[in-house]
C-alpha cells in the first residue's frame, strides 16, 4: 500500500510520457500492422519498445541524479551536440505536432460527422483551444486532465480487446497472401512503427524536463529508485496499449483486402467502422471517444514538450542565458508552434500519410545520435558513480544503437538501389 501511494504522488512525468505515446505510432501504425502484416509485427513492436527503453530512461536518470534537463546534458558536452540537438528539435517540431493534429483533427469530424468543413479549419480550432489551454494551465492543468485521461483510455481499450477477441476473427478473401515485409514499402512501413514506437527518441529530453518541472512542484525530488518506477508504469502501459492496437488490427481487418487510408476522415470512419461491425453498433460512440481522447491527450503533451524544449535549446545557445530567461516565453513557443505547424498541415494538403512518413523517418534515422548522447550525458563526470546504469543496460543501449543504425542503413541502401 505504501509503494503505491508513493507511485501515485510521483505520478507525472512516466504518465505524461505514455499519453504522449500513445498516439500516431499506437492508433495508427499499430492497428495498421496487425491489419497489414498480422501478428509477426508483435516481434519489431516488443523489439523497438525493449532496444529504446535505455534511452528514455536515461532522461529520468539524468535528471533525477543531476537536478539538470537533458538539454544541459547536451550543451555540457559541448555546443556541437547542442547544435545537432537544436538541429533536430528545428527539423521534427515542424512534422510532428502537424501530422498529430490532422489525425485528431479527422477523428473529431468523424465522431460529430462535421461535413463540408475542411479538415484544415477544424485542426485550426484544436490548435486554438490546446494552446489556450496550456498557456492558462501549464504543467499543473496538464498532469491533473491525463491522470484522467489515461486511466479511462487504458480501461476503454482493455475492454475492446478483450470484446475484440472474444468474437471470431474476421475471415480472410480468398487467395489472400501476406504482403512482402522487406521490399521498399514494408521497410518504409518498419521505418514508421519503428521510429515512433513508443514514440520518437528525441522525446527523451522531454521527460527530462517534464521531470524538472514535477519537482519544482512537489517542492521536493524523489529517489532514483522511486522516479524510475513512476517512469516504468508508463513505460510499460505504452507497450501493453500497442499490443492492444495490434490485436485489434489483427482481429478486424488482416486478411480482409481492407486498406487503411492515409486521409484522415476517412481513416478515422474506418477505425470506427471495423470496431462497430466487429463488435456492434451500440460500441460507435464508446469507440469514438477512446479514439478521439488519445490522440487529443497525444496533442496536449506533444505540443507542451515542443514548447519547454525549444526554449531550453535556446536558452543554451544562447552565452548569457539567464539574461534571456522570461516566463512569456511559453506561452510564446506555443502560439508559435501553433503557427508554423499549421502551415505545415495546410501545404501538405492535410494529408496523414505524408505527414506522418516524414516524420517517423527523420525519428528513425537520427535516433541513435539522440541515443548516442544521451549514454554520454549518463556515462559522464556529471553522474555519480553508483548512479551510472550498470552494464546489462549500456549494452542493451550499445544493441539499441546498432540495430537502428543498420535500419536505417539498409533503407537508404533500398533507395539508392
Amino acid at each position: 500500500m505504501d509503494r503505491l501511494k508513493t507511485l501515485l504522488k510521483n505520478l507525472g512525468p512516466g504518465l505524461l510520457f505514455a499519453s504522449m505515446a500513445i498516439g500516431t505510432s499506437h492508433l495508427v501504425l499499430s492497428t495498421k500492422a496487425g491489419a497489414t502484416y498480422g501478428w509477426l509485427m508483435i516481434i519489431p513492436i516488443l523489439l523497438a519498445n525493449l532496444l529504446k527503453y535505455p534511452f528514455f530512461e536515461f532522461g529520468i536518470r539524468y535528471t533525477n541524479i543531476t537536478g539538470r534537463s537533458l538539454v544541459e546534458g547536451y550543451s555540457r558536452l559541448g555546443k556541437s551536440y547542442l547544435w545537432l540537438y537544436a538541429g533536430i528539435t528545428l527539423v521534427t517540431t515542424f512534422t510532428i505536432l502537424a501530422a498529430l493534429y490532422v489525425v485528431t483533427a479527422g477523428l473529431l469530424a468523424n465522431m460529430f460527422g462535421i461535413t463540408g468543413v475542411a479538415i484544415h479549419w477544424i485542426a485550426l480550432g484544436l490548435f486554438g483551444f490546446i494552446s489556450l489551454a496550456l498557456i492558462i494551465g501549464r504543467y499543473s492543468l496538464l498532469e491533473t486532465t491525463l491522470k484522467f485521461v489515461v486511466t479511462i483510455l487504458f480501461a476503454a481499450l482493455l475492454v475492446t480487446t478483450v470484446l475484440v477477441l472474444y468474437k471470431p476473427a474476421v475471415p480472410r478473401v480468398e487467395g489472400f497472401q501476406m504482403p512482402a515485409l522487406f521490399d521498399q514499402v514494408g521497410v518504409l512501413f518498419l521505418i514508421s512503427l519503428i521510429g515512433w514506437m513508443p514514440t520518437a527518441v528525441e522525446a527523451s529530453s522531454w521527460i527530462s524536463l517534464w521531470s524538472l518541472e514535477k519537482y519544482k512542484n512537489m517542492g521536493a525530488k524523489p529517489s532514483l529508485k522511486e522516479a524510475l518506477q513512476e517512469f516504468n508504469s508508463g513505460y510499460i502501459a505504452t507497450a501493453l496499449l500497442a499490443v492492444f492496437f495490434l490485436i485489434i488490427g489483427v482481429r478486424t481487418l488482416y486478411g480482409t483486402g481492407t486498406e487503411l487510408s492515409g486521409n484522415s476522415v476517412v481513416f478515422a470512419q474506418q477505425l470506427t467502422q471495423l470496431f462497430t461491425t466487429h463488435i456492434g453498433e451500440w460500441a460507435y460512440i464508446f469507440i469514438a471517444i477512446s479514439a478521439f481522447a488519445t490522440m487529443f491527450s497525444t496533442c496536449m503533451t506533444a505540443h507542451d514538450a515542443i514548447a519547454r524544449v525549444s526554449i531550453d535549446v535556446l536558452e543554451y545557445l544562447q552565452p548569457k542565458r539567464k539574461r534571456y530567461v522570461k516566463k512569456w516565453h511559453y506561452g510564446a513557443a506555443v502560439l508559435v508552434l501553433t503557427g508554423v505547424n499549421y502551415l505545415v498541415l495546410t501545404a501538405l494538403s492535410a494529408n496523414m500519410g505524408q505527414l506522418v512518413a516524414l516524420a517517423t523517418f527523420i525519428s528513425f534515422v537520427l535516433a541513435p545520435l539522440v541515443g548516442y548522447m544521451n549514454l554520454k550525458c549518463v556515462m559522464g563526470p556529471d553522474m555519480e558513480g553508483p548512479h551510472k546504469p550498470g552494464m546489462g543496460l549500456r549494452w542493451l543501449t550499445y544493441a539499441g544503437i546498432f540495430f537502428l543504425s543498420l535500419f536505417a542503413a539498409y533503407y537508404v541502401w533500398l533507395l539508392l538501389a
